[in-house]
């Protein structure tokens, strides 16, 4: 059996789906109630903040999926509770979420730490940014046909979240990534301009680009990220690293095809822009 946590995501559900697909028994676990998972996976409520609340699905478990929430984090959350529990009940490997961030030094390591301090045969994934992070782009779309971002030209290669979710299942059932780090990013780097010009081709109609200043970006996000997090999300959108522009190979690598491009993961996405 896999566990997987934060099992009702955007990464979580395809990778419940993706495992049921391979025949794989699965427990998807999140801290709400989930609707329409596959035929047969078991659901169970638990917070990772509090291992014995994870504990009973542990039991006969091969496999972990770890992916942890932005308030468990914020929180000071500690998975090492959780990381003994898995061990002692004999789960074998754990996949955990991480972030490229940690790579490049603007997130700290604990997590991966205490992943590869568990005793667990281990795999860590570092995706990159989400292109499903321009859902939060969807309101504007659909009422004024624009969108609003800074840095306008400066261009990320951002991560579909169905490839993580095809990673992830892939180092839960196959073997040969135990002690791996798989850094996960989309086939080529896209810019909000040229995001703004993919929706607005799915739509079949334009969408207006409406460049934010910095300071008119940081506002915004203030309203809803605590600070630290708006500076180090400001960084990397406006002044990214080299490492951070650059196309990783690793999910061709793992699933022998292509990332999806940004394209394609509007394309599957459209309706919520309409």
């Amino acid at each position: 059996m896999i566990v997987v946590t934060g099992a009702t995501g955007n990464v979580g559900r395809p990778l419940v789906e993706a495992l049921a697909a391979a025949g794989e028994r699965v427990t998807a676990v999140s801290r709400r109630p989930a609707a329409d998972l596959p035929a047969g996976v078991r659901h169970h409520r638990a917070d990772l903040a509090e291992a014995e609340s994870v504990r009973p699905v542990l039991d006969g478990a091969e496999a972990l999926f770890l992916l942890t929430s932005g308030e468990f984090l914020g929180s000071g959350g500690d998975i090492r509770p959780l990381l003994k529990a898995a061990d002692a009940a004999g789960v074998r490997r754990v996949v955990l979420l991480s972030s490229q961030g940690v790579g490049t030094g603007r997130h700290a390591p604990g997590l991966e730490d205490a992943v590869r301090g568990s005793g667990l045969e281990w795999t860590v994934l570092r995706p990159g940014g989400f292109d499903s992070n321009a859902f939060q782009w969807a309101e504007g779309v659909r009422t004024q046909r624009a969108i609003a971002a800074p840095f306008g030209d400066v261009a990320l290669p951002t991560i579909d979240p169905l490839d993580i979710a095809e990673v992830a299942a892939a180092t839960l059932r196959e073997p040969g990534h135990a002690g791996a780090s798989y850094v996960l990013t989309g086939p080529e780097p896209v810019s909000p301009r040229q995001q703004a010009a993919a929706i607005g081709e799915a739509l079949g109609e334009p969408v207006r680009f409406v460049e934010l200043s910095e300071a008119e970006a940081r506002e915004r996000m203030l309203r809803f990220m605590p600070a630290p997090v708006v500076e180090a999300t400001l960084g990397i959108l406006g002044r990214p690293s080299a490492d951070e522009q650059r196309v990783s190979p690793d999910v061709e690598k793992v699933l022998g095809r292509p990332a999806h491009t940004f394209a394609a993961w509007v394309a599957r996405n459209v309706a919520a822009f309409r």
